[in-house]
């Protein structure tokens, strides 16, 4: 039996998609794993979340088991037999908390940091307000949407199903050594986008590889409304 080391709620998941040159990416790649493309393109992902009720090994965290989560990601697939696992590389993971930051960087082999977050919900009849902000060096970044309450099913086959439809994370432990885990959840309804802003200092929170993408517009922003989740203890290294 596979023992859990985490169990969480995340809610309110807004991916903001952004179509990146496949070379950018390549020097982040773990070994063993490839470039999981949309339509043969590539999509980093700048993601703000609530982690709420988070436990380790079934432990609460006292006075740190609710905070907002901002990370940049991308999508990759491992071939095992005759499938393909689907998953995540984390380029960082941003937390208001530096004990939550250095467990994960230690348990996990991640690239958290920890930096000043909050967060502003608004939810109403018709309406949900989100926004997520996160402070680079003096200033203040952010990430927003309104959307529909009346949540609904995903479009099989679209782009909003292959941003969220991954359950592994890859983590590059050396240019030769790479892991592997597992993040269980359901499939997650998803609320229309009515309203969008993004203001990110990509180059001081990502570095210059993603610079660009400051003076660029998400090809797509989509949230999701979540669910409880857990991540296996069991990492595999390959």
């Amino acid at each position: 039996m596979v023992k859990t080391f985490l169990k969480a709620r995340w809610e309110n998941l807004i991916m903001a998609n952004y179509n990146i040159d496949a070379d950018i990416l390549m020097p982040f790649l773990p070994q063993g794993v490839e470039l999981d493309l949309y339509d043969g393109k590539a999509y980093v992902s700048l993601v703000g979340f609530i982690f709420k009720h988070c436990r380790i090994f079934n432990i609460p965290i006292p006075l740190m088991g609710t905070f907002e989560e901002i990370n940049l990601r991308f999508y990759v697939r491992r071939k095992v037999g005759d499938t393909y696992r689907r998953g995540v590389v984390f380029i960082n993971e941003t937390v208001p908390y530096k004990p939550v930051a250095w467990l994960a960087n230690q348990l996990y082999k991640e690239h958290y940091i920890a930096i000043p977050t909050k967060h502003h919900i608004v939810l109403d009849n018709s309406i949900k307000s989100i926004q997520y902000e996160w402070k680079v060096g003096t200033s203040w970044n952010h990430i927003k949407v309104n959307a529909t309450m009346d949540s609904r099913e995903m479009d099989r086959g679209s782009l909003e199903e292959f941003i969220f439809e991954h359950y592994y994370g890859y983590t590059k432990i050396s240019e030769n050594v790479s892991q592997e885990y597992k993040i269980n959840h359901p499939r997650w309804m998803v609320n229309d986008v009515t309203e969008k802003s993004v203001e990110c200092d990509f180059s001081g929170m990502y570095g210059i590889p993603f610079s660009h993408l400051s003076n660029k517009k998400p090809d797509s922003i989509i949230i999701a409304e979540g669910s409880d989740i857990s991540v296996d203890w069991k990492r595999q290294p390959f």
